[in-house]
């Protein structure tokens, strides 16, 4: 997670100080600082903004009077040298309310506050749709193949052979793409005209695997490893 953050406040050694802490912070990034809230609306998009460090005694406008006229403010996190103001910051729902000077393990439990805010507020990212098929043009039809039906793909000159237990499906593709497009963690190149399912293998005969009725030949190049694959933590010995 980044928070991305800016700085609002008219002391140049405030903003220095409260800058160099966000640099030590691994998910803060600064994206602005300012000498007065004015300047803000008119350079910042404040809903691109996650965090505000917000100074409270500035000449022309408080940084208190600004947050009261911001719509939807992003979560604030106010730094002050004067305590009298902390109630009305928190009936403004301020994160926290930092006294200067401000020292680094109190400015990091106020970003912390940043963080949990967001982990709680910000959905979480859709997870990832599961992939279990391809799809491939035989014919005049785009057919739908699920990986659990494949047994072996076979490459045939400019075409490739997709075989299931109960067909096999011709298509006009590069034996790359389909090597590409099948999960290396089910599907295993054995040669350099066959890919096998793992799971599908029903015996090793000398150089050949077993699949069914199917015999697939192993390349002699890398025999070694493949047989490492196939058998690694499976082949029972005396």
């Amino acid at each position: 997670m980044s928070l991305s953050c800016i700085i609002i406040d008219d002391e140049p050694l405030a903003r220095k100080g409260v800058r160099e802490y966000i640099g030590d912070v691994d998910y803060l990034r600064l994206v602005g600082e300012f000498d007065t809230p004015l300047k803000v609306m008119e350079q910042v998009d404040l809903s691109t903004v996650q965090l505000v460090f917000l100074d409270i005694q500035m000449p022309k406008l408080t940084g208190l009077d600004f947050l009261k006229n911001l719509k939807n403010p992003p979560p604030v996190i106010l730094t002050t040298a004067y305590p009298q103001y902390a109630l009305e910051g928190f009936e403004l729902d301020v994160l926290d309310y930092l006294l200067k000077p401000i020292s680094f393990q109190r400015f990091l439990k106020a970003v912390e506050k940043a963080k949990q805010y967001y982990a709680v507020h910000q959905p979480a990212a859709p997870a990832a749709e599961e992939v279990d098929h391809i799809f491939i043009k035989t014919g005049t039809m785009l057919k739908k193949i699920l990986y659990e039906e494949i047994l072996f793909a076979e490459a045939l000159q400019n075409y490739v052979a997709i075989h299931t237990r109960d067909k096999k499906y011709i298509t006009y593709l590069t034996f790359k793409s389909i090597e590409d497009n099948l999960p290396a963690n089910r599907f295993l190149k054995v040669h350099k005209s066959y890919i096998i399912q793992l799971s599908k293998v029903d015996g090793i005969a000398g150089n050949d695997i077993v699949i069914g009725t199917n015999t697939i030949p192993v390349s002699r190049a890398n025999r070694e490893e493949i047989m490492h694959k196939l058998l690694h933590g499976k082949f029972l010995k005396r």
